[in-house]
Protein backbone atom coordinates (compact mmCIF):
# COMPACT_ATOMS: atom_id res chain seq x y z
CA UNK A 1 0.00 0.00 0.00
CA UNK A 2 1.11 3.55 -0.69
CA UNK A 3 0.81 6.14 2.08
CA UNK A 4 0.52 9.91 1.82
CA UNK A 5 3.40 11.12 4.00
CA UNK A 6 2.35 13.10 7.06
CA UNK A 7 -1.32 12.23 6.91
CA UNK A 8 -1.61 9.11 9.09
CA UNK A 9 -4.20 10.84 11.29
CA UNK A 10 -6.45 11.29 8.24
CA UNK A 11 -6.64 7.55 7.45
CA UNK A 12 -10.21 6.33 7.76
CA UNK A 13 -9.89 2.85 6.35
CA UNK A 14 -8.48 0.38 3.89
CA UNK A 15 -9.86 -0.69 0.52
CA UNK A 16 -8.86 -4.32 0.98
CA UNK A 17 -10.13 -5.41 -2.42
CA UNK A 18 -7.75 -3.03 -4.21
CA UNK A 19 -5.10 -2.80 -1.49
CA UNK A 20 -5.41 0.99 -1.04
CA UNK A 21 -5.47 3.31 1.96
CA UNK A 22 -8.51 5.60 2.28
CA UNK A 23 -8.06 9.18 3.52
CA UNK A 24 -10.54 11.85 4.66
CA UNK A 25 -9.86 14.99 2.60
CA UNK A 26 -11.13 17.32 5.33
CA UNK A 27 -8.86 15.74 7.94
CA UNK A 28 -5.90 16.13 5.57
CA UNK A 29 -6.71 19.80 5.19
CA UNK A 30 -6.94 20.21 8.97
CA UNK A 31 -3.48 18.67 9.37
CA UNK A 32 -1.98 21.26 7.03
CA UNK A 33 -3.84 24.09 8.77
CA UNK A 34 -2.43 22.91 12.11
CA UNK A 35 1.01 23.02 10.46
CA UNK A 36 0.49 26.71 9.65
CA UNK A 37 -1.11 26.89 6.20
CA UNK A 38 -4.24 28.91 5.61
CA UNK A 39 -7.36 26.92 4.72
CA UNK A 40 -7.19 28.16 1.13
CA UNK A 41 -3.51 27.26 0.78
CA UNK A 42 -4.09 23.83 2.32
CA UNK A 43 -6.90 22.99 -0.13
CA UNK A 44 -4.88 24.31 -3.05
CA UNK A 45 -1.78 22.33 -2.07
CA UNK A 46 -3.72 19.10 -1.63
CA UNK A 47 -5.73 19.59 -4.83
CA UNK A 48 -2.68 20.14 -7.03
CA UNK A 49 -0.04 18.01 -5.32
CA UNK A 50 -1.74 15.10 -3.60
CA UNK A 51 -5.29 14.27 -4.64
CA UNK A 52 -4.63 14.35 -8.38
CA UNK A 53 -1.35 12.40 -8.25
CA UNK A 54 -1.47 8.92 -9.72
CA UNK A 55 1.28 6.75 -8.29
CA UNK A 56 0.21 3.38 -9.62
CA UNK A 57 -2.64 1.00 -9.05
CA UNK A 58 -2.25 1.30 -5.28
CA UNK A 59 -2.76 5.07 -5.31
CA UNK A 60 -4.62 6.00 -2.11
CA UNK A 61 -8.28 6.99 -2.18
CA UNK A 62 -9.20 10.48 -1.01
CA UNK A 63 -12.84 11.05 -0.07
CA UNK A 64 -15.09 13.72 1.40
CA UNK A 65 -16.96 12.41 4.41
CA UNK A 66 -20.53 13.62 4.78
CA UNK A 67 -22.80 13.48 7.76
CA UNK A 68 -26.40 12.25 7.49
CA UNK A 69 -27.85 15.73 6.85
CA UNK A 70 -25.29 16.49 4.14
CA UNK A 71 -26.11 13.21 2.38
CA UNK A 72 -29.84 13.96 2.49
CA UNK A 73 -29.29 17.49 1.14
CA UNK A 74 -27.05 16.18 -1.63
CA UNK A 75 -29.64 13.67 -2.82
CA UNK A 76 -32.49 16.17 -2.55
CA UNK A 77 -30.61 18.53 -4.92
CA UNK A 78 -29.62 15.70 -7.27
CA UNK A 79 -33.10 14.17 -7.57
CA UNK A 80 -35.19 17.31 -7.79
Amino acid sequence: MIKADGFDDAIIGIDEQNNRIVYDKNAMCEILIEDGLSEEDAWEYLSFNVWCAYVGENTPLYIDLMNHTEVENYYERAIY
